[in-house]
């Protein structure tokens, strides 16, 4: 081969070499964070952390990459997803639900959580306090799980005949013993017969059902849980077949038809979750960042499903809603 086109060919190695070596770099230097959720991969929450991401000049493929871990509703993987995420050294680890955050927090002590939970990161022992949190996490809490004693009051408005209730727990939530005690509690202020059952699996939904028949049951409180949330379809279909009133934690359930739903905003939550994670990436510390409290509560009831229960919905009750489906 002739010398100049040698030397032209090495010029030109040399020189692709040298452009895509930046390119590495910067890929190498892109954040990476840990994405913990306890129940199956949800359009809603993931969009709804990416935005809160976007709005602090973060964008995933661009500037930062998320790695996702899904327990698909089976807490007992957390422990496992998280040690994977932090043995992946990732800037900032997200977790979006209960048993997530406590997942994440005994994995690591030096890498930043940042959580979405629906418990008090007090009592999880997630903070030392919301104003001042104290150690490498931090992030939001909607109480989903502290609103059960309300969900079965309007439960209770929107079907006073119904004497025996049944509340659909999961066991393996972190919450369950203080969600029970609390609906417990609830129903003897309001001379409810009330009968608590538990499901944690996909096969135990039908039996729950099948339980309430047997009862006599008049009306169904589903409590929080990410297990119940990714199942919501089959639970509003069930709901459906059997013909029992229910009420559940978020807005979807109503959307998919079922009765009616009370809490906070499950998307404002992710959302925040999202922004406190890019402010993580920019360089505040976890200690800097109080934990905020979503006070954005949503009570909505859907009309057709009400109707074709036979339940007449008052119109008190009615123009005390956020929001009716008719």
């Amino acid at each position: 081969m002739p010398l100049d086109r040698l030397k032209r060919r090495e010029f030109i190695t040399l020189l692709g070499g040298s452009a895509a070596w930046p390119l590495a770099a910067r890929a190498q230097q892109m954040p990476v964070i840990g994405f913990l959720l306890g129940q199956s991969r949800d359009t809603l929450t993931v969009t709804a952390f990416q935005q809160g991401l976007n709005e602090t000049g973060y964008i995933e493929g661009q500037n930062v990459a998320i790695e996702y871990r899904f327990a698909d509703g089976q807490n007992d993987r957390l422990p496992a997803l998280a040690a994977d995420l932090v043995n992946r050294q990732v800037a900032v680890l997200f977790a979006g639900t209960n048993a997530a955050a406590l997942a994440a927090k005994g994995a690591t002590s030096t890498i930043p959580v940042v959580f979405a939970i629906g418990a008090d990161p007090v009592k999880f022992g997630l903070v030392a306090s919301l104003n001042r949190p104290g150690g490498n996490a931090t992030g939001v809490t909607f109480f989903a799980t502290q609103m059960e004693s309300k969900r079965l009051g309007l439960l209770h408005e929107l079907v006073p005949g119904a004497t025996v209730v049944v509340a659909l727990v999961n066991p393996s939530q972190p919450a369950a013993g203080a969600q029970t005690d609390e609906v417990t509690e609830a129903a003897r202020v309001l001379g409810l017969e009330l009968h608590v059952v538990h499901a944690g699996s996909e096969r135990d939904l039908e039996t729950v059902f099948a339980t309430c028949a047997q009862l006599g049951a008049g009306a169904l409180l589903v409590a929080s849980d990410p297990f119940f949330y990714s199942r919501s379809e089959k639970l509003v279909a069930l709901a459906a077949r059997h013909m029992i009133p229910a009420i559940y934690e978020w807005r979807q359930f109503v959307e998919l038809g079922g009765l009616a739903s009370y809490g906070t905003s499950l998307a404002d939550g992710f959302r925040q979750g999202g922004i406190y994670t890019g402010r993580i990436l920019k360089g505040a510390k976890t200690t800097e960042l109080p934990t905020v409290q979503t006070t954005r509560f949503e009570f909505v009831i859907n009309l057709k499903t009400a109707k074709v229960l036979g339940i007449d919905v008052p119109p008190t009750l009615s123009a005390r809603a956020d929001e009716v489906i008719e």
